[in-house]
């Protein structure tokens, strides 16, 4: 009996310590990160580790706090830097200088590999332009005539990278002035400007009970709306407004921070997120096309609007003026 406590008490012992050797990776994501909740379990199995994703806000908020932290960081690898804040990263230090090979990808993020993209493009509630017999928009210079008045709602560049990406697509489909004298009667027409884009798609847009039947949101929207609708829809009730000047390409990605605890782990994660499991999840986890090549999207992304022309600024023109036009838009719009 004592052998059989003895041994019982080992195994405890040696169970115990097994648990204790898995070691801590910790990932730092933006508020719109959404995995299934095995998504790291073959990660954690074959490297002994333990994945914790600590969410630091919507995209910008993200890398401004990293940067903050940066002496002593929150994390060892970052998911969501994407083309408005890479740059940023990248020069306030915050990135290790040796990033981890990529998979073949369809898609480039200078600095980090990238992990998916998509396309901020303004959506519409179907419903009520019908219900209106208001003919959509047909040009950006459209929205700031009178039948368009308190009708858009706008994430704050300052906070959100959808919002700023919208405002680096005015810049280069318009041109810098043209863009500003835009906003500027846009301001007069009553645009409203969310925090982030949760709050404009999920409390100000029509679709989900808002005020506001135009907002500054994703082309894969539509498909995400037919999706979470559990057969309510086979068809979108929001459609996509390509227009000149109001589509970007977001590209977001992964990396390793400078002065990670676990660089070797760190390293492996970005990679993970890479992988073929991970990739496959994305499209119906965060509404957005998967990086790495040939990797399958769900059906439910016949619904997901591919525009024919997104409007980005070039990268070096992103990260030298983006500040600049920033602050401008909020000279303009909010103050």
């Amino acid at each position: 009996m004592k052998g059989k406590m003895l041994w019982a008490a080992v195994a405890a012992c040696l169970l115990s310590a097994g648990v204790q050797a898995a070691t801590e990776v910790r990932l730092a994501v933006h508020k719109s990160f959404s995995l299934p909740k095995d998504a790291f379990a073959a990660f954690e199995q074959a490297n002994d580790a333990k994945v914790s994703v600590i969410k630091v806000g919507s995209g910008n908020e993200m890398v401004n706090k990293l940067i903050l932290s940066r002496a002593r960081p929150v994390a060892d690898a970052v998911y969501g830097l994407d083309n408005t804040t890479v740059h940023k990263a990248r020069q306030s230090g915050i990135l290790a200088e040796k990033q981890p090979a990529s998979a073949p990808v369809s898609v480039s993020l200078p600095g980090a590999l990238a992990v998916d993209h998509g396309y901020i493009a303004l959506n519409y509630d179907k419903a009520w332009f019908e219900k209106q017999k208001l003919p959509l928009p047909a040009t950006l210079d459209d929205l700031a005539k009178p039948q368009y008045k308190n009708l858009l709602v706008m994430p704050n560049p300052g906070m959100s990278s959808t919002g700023l990406g919208f405002l680096l697509a005015n810049i280069q489909g318009m041109g810098e002035q043209r863009a500003f004298d835009w906003w500027q009667k846009m301001r007069a027409n009553g645009v409203k400007v969310a925090r982030d884009w949760s709050e404009a798609y999920y409390t100000e847009f029509t679709q989900n009970g808002g005020s506001r039947p135009l907002v500054v949101s994703y082309a894969t929207s539509p498909a995400a709306e037919v999706f979470y609708s559990k057969g309510k829809y086979s068809v979108p009730p929001t459609g996509n407004l390509f227009l000149k000047g109001g589509v970007f390409r977001q590209v977001e990605g992964a990396a390793v921070l400078k002065g990670a605890k676990e660089p070797v782990l760190a390293a492996k994660l970005v990679q993970y997120l890479q992988s073929g499991a991970v990739q496959k999840a994305i499209p119906a986890e965060m509404w957005v096309y998967p990086a790495v090549k040939n990797t399958e999207l769900p059906a439910v992304f016949q619904h997901a609007g591919l525009p024919p022309k997104a409007d980005n600024p070039n990268e070096t023109d992103i990260g030298m003026k983006q500040r600049r036009w920033v602050n401008r838009w909020i000279r303009v719009v909010l103050k």
